[in-house]
């Protein structure tokens, strides 16, 4: 626990066997769950990851944001969700700048920056920087945020998130869920937070397939809020 709250982990993972091990064992002993949602890994990642003290929910469905949604699920008691990459890119030891701002009520999200952290040099793509820098111009000039990233390491209050009604379950998941903070006004911070070249591939980044369908979910779902400014959560989520 942290600050009294109860943290539950997830991670998206899909093929992560050389990654998911040291990724857990770098994960503060303060957290309480570690869910790893694979994704129809091959290689043996749900089974490294249950030796290592995860629970396993498995998600068939391909997709980011699918994997997210099942790891929600699982997380029935938390009242912080993070969400960390399973490739090891992420440095779990940081969780706790993450995790404190939501944690003493400081703020509802934070959001990991890359960008004015520490990203090793390799461990941003050009299409990622541009891509990041592209999506996030575009939000705060829609909806007056200061976001500088797009990064997969979060923490949001549990609560805030079930009203945020997530639903995209593929390349569009960090977008939809900085899109609906700023839409329902919730209060969010960005910290630095450091970032390395991952183990293995990237599934998005690293295809030109992937980077294309990557960048159209992502330029598609701005503009689809952008022309829905009256959008809200259904009245069982406020």
């Amino acid at each position: 626990m942290k600050q009294g709250k109860r943290i539950s982990v997830v991670i998206p993972a899909l093929n992560e066997a050389n990654a998911i091990a040291r990724v857990i064992t770098d994960i503060p002993e303060w957290v309480d769950e570690i869910v790893v949602a694979d994704n129809g890994s091959t290689d043996g990642t749900p089974e490294i990851a249950r030796v290592n003290g995860a629970k396993i929910v498995r998600e068939s469905e391909r997709g980011y944001g699918a994997a997210c949604l099942a790891g929600i699920a699982a997380c029935r008691k938390a009242d912080v969700i993070v969400f960390l990459d399973g490739d090891y890119s992420d440095h779990p030891e940081e969780l706790g700048l993450i995790v404190d701002p939501v944690a003493t009520g400081a703020c509802e999200f934070v959001i990991g920056s890359r960008v004015t952290g520490n990203a090793k040099r390799g461990a941003l793509t050009i299409q990622q920087r541009f891509g990041n820098w592209l999506a996030c111009k575009l939000m705060n000039g829609l909806w007056r945020t200061c976001y500088t990233d797009l990064g997969p390491f979060r923490a949001i209050d549990a609560r805030a998130l079930r009203r945020l009604g997530m639903q995209d379950r593929t390349y569009g998941w960090t977008v939809e869920m900085q899109i609906k903070a700023a839409l329902l006004g919730l209060t969010v911070q960005e910290v630095p937070v450091s970032y390395r070249p991952r183990i293995g591939v990237s599934k998005i980044s690293g295809t030109v397939k992937g980077t294309i369908l990557a960048g159209t979910k992502i330029l598609g779902l701005i503009g689809k809020y952008a022309l829905k400014p009256g959008w809200s959560p259904p009245a069982s989520l406020r």
